[in-house]
């Protein structure tokens, strides 16, 4: 098959790292870099001698693929017309801010058989692919992703800016509806939510809380799953794992050796790579994209339900 010819649509703080990951791919040519901002699409295109667009219509005669790093605002009017164009298309999370969207770009993708990812990057964690050979039926579940103010992302909240890293992994790992929502959330530094916590109850019996907060000094993004006979602790920044576990089918544990501790030796990722390369795997061979549009939408659903349940508690925010 020759080379999957990609361009790279927004080359700011994220998509210039799409550009880095898709000029080391053997299997891609990068096409061009688009960005609005002159100065540094140049920059970007003289650092993997690629040509610089800052319209991207003019790229789209010449290519087969593209990536998606504008803000959110664009991601539908962008993406729809790449798949209108039957270009493959990864696109950044969240997959737009409106569900009704979303769902019209899942839609147009299926029904010209297009290849549509979305860039939920913890699914290419190490840690969450290791974690998935001990997960067992989770009973109860807890997130914390907490950082730093950042105004790079003032123009929306950490429900669908954070948050929805950890909505995805939890829908990913319980499989089961959400029957129940319990969400708070108040804004701080901006006039969006600045801090955010849910609590989820699932049709299958699992609870999970989640909290995501960008007022935290220290950074933190770990998860623990607590079920039947385990306990697994993650690290996503470390990509580190540990499970606890009885050794046993017995019903009390009455000593330590009863318990076994497990901590597997992962090799650290660039977990960039992974997902573009997963993209471009896909699209080559026609497989379903490890995050589809769907799953994209069903985050993205999730995180419009804990904001109208924010806003019923604490008002307009």
């Amino acid at each position: 098959m020759d080379k999957l010819r990609v361009a790279v649509i927004g080359v700011g703080s994220l998509g210039q790292h799409h550009a880095r990951v898709f000029a080391t791919l053997p299997e891609v040519e990068l096409v061009g870099v688009v960005d609005v901002n002159e100065a540094q699409v140049r920059r970007i295109a003289e650092r993997h001698n690629c040509p610089a667009f800052t319209d991207y219509h003019a790229v789209l005669d010449r290519i087969n693929a593209a990536s998606i790093a504008v803000p959110t605002v664009n991601h539908y009017e962008i993406a729809r017309e790449l798949l209108q164009k039957r270009i493959h298309t990864f696109i950044e999370k969240p997959i737009t801010t409106d569900a009704g969207q979303a769902r019209e770009l899942v839609s147009i993708s299926q029904k010209k058989s297009l290849i549509l990812q979305v860039g939920h990057i913890e699914r290419f964690n190490p840690a969450v692919i290791k974690a998935q050979q001990f997960i067992n039926e989770p009973r109860y579940i807890e997130t914390l992703r907490l950082g730093p103010y950042d105004s790079r992302t003032a123009q929306t909240g950490v429900v669908l800016d954070l948050m929805i890293h950890d909505l995805d992994i939890v829908l990913f790992l319980v499989n089961s509806e959400v029957v129940a929502i319990d969400a708070i959330g108040t804004p701080l530094l901006t006039d969006h939510e600045d801090i955010a916590t849910c609590h989820l109850n699932f049709k299958n019996g699992c609870v999970a809380n989640i909290t995501a907060s960008r007022v935290t000094e220290e950074k933190m993004r770990k998860i623990r799953i607590f079920q039947k006979d385990a306990y697994l602790s993650l690290d996503y920044a470390a990509q580190k794992l540990k499970v606890v576990r009885k050794r046993s089918s017995s019903k009390i544990v009455r000593s330590m050796h009863d318990i076994e501790i497990i901590r597997p030796r992962l090799k650290k990722s660039d977990q960039l790579t992974l997902e573009l390369s997963a993209f471009v795997e896909s699209v080559r061979h026609g497989r379903e994209p490890v995050v589809s549009g769907e799953h994209g939408l069903n985050a993205l659903e999730l995180g419009l339900k804990i904001l109208d349940k924010i806003r019923e508690t604490y008002g307009k925010l």
